[in-house]
């Protein structure tokens, strides 16, 4: 079993996904961390030294490594299913969970974040607000491919634990 927690940054994916897999008693992997371990730096260096699409390729490439890992919750960054193919990769090789998130939580919760996210860092809260509408309607599409869909999820993953029994045995 392969899962993947998909959605826009700051959704909760990485909290979720880490709890999810302890509930499942599967392995839990967050793609930035994968990739920053694999790199010997943070993403935000990665964009700063390179580009934006370097970093999307090495997502990929570390994505398609993933995708053959078996008994896994994989936290995928906020842009991935939206690049290079990824969504297609990400259906073919498991289940995917997209945690939607209105754009005003989205908002609040980068505004009060500790986490560098190199897309967002230094805007105003009026930036922030555009960027986030703005880059949300584009991805929107990708993520609404997602097998499954939750809205406001909870950090409490009970929910997500029953619908995912649901979805196994009544869909899957």
């Amino acid at each position: 079993m392969r899962i993947y927690l998909v959605g826009y940054m700051g959704s909760g994916k990485s909290t979720i996904a880490k709890s999810l897999a302890y509930r499942l008693s599967l392995d839990f992997v967050d793609l930035d961390r994968y990739i920053i371990e694999q790199q010997g730096m943070g993403i935000d260096e990665i964009f700063q030294n390179h580009s934006e699409q370097y970093f999307r390729e090495l997502e990929t490439e570390a994505l398609i490594e993933l995708s053959k890992r078996d008994n896994t919750v994989i936290s995928t960054g906020g842009g991935t299913p939206c690049f290079n193919g990824n969504m297609d990769l990400i259906k073919a090789s498991g289940l995917s969970i997209y945690l939607k998130v209105a754009p005003e939580m989205l908002i609040s919760r980068l505004q009060s974040s500790h986490t560098v996210r190199p897309l967002v860092q230094g805007k105003t809260t009026e930036e922030l607000s555009d960027f986030v509408n703005m880059s949300l309607a584009s991805r929107e599409p990708f993520y609404s491919l997602a097998n499954i869909t939750i809205a406001n999820p909870s950090r409490d993953v009970t929910k997500i634990v029953e619908i995912l029994s649901y979805y196994n045995e009544n869909i899957n």
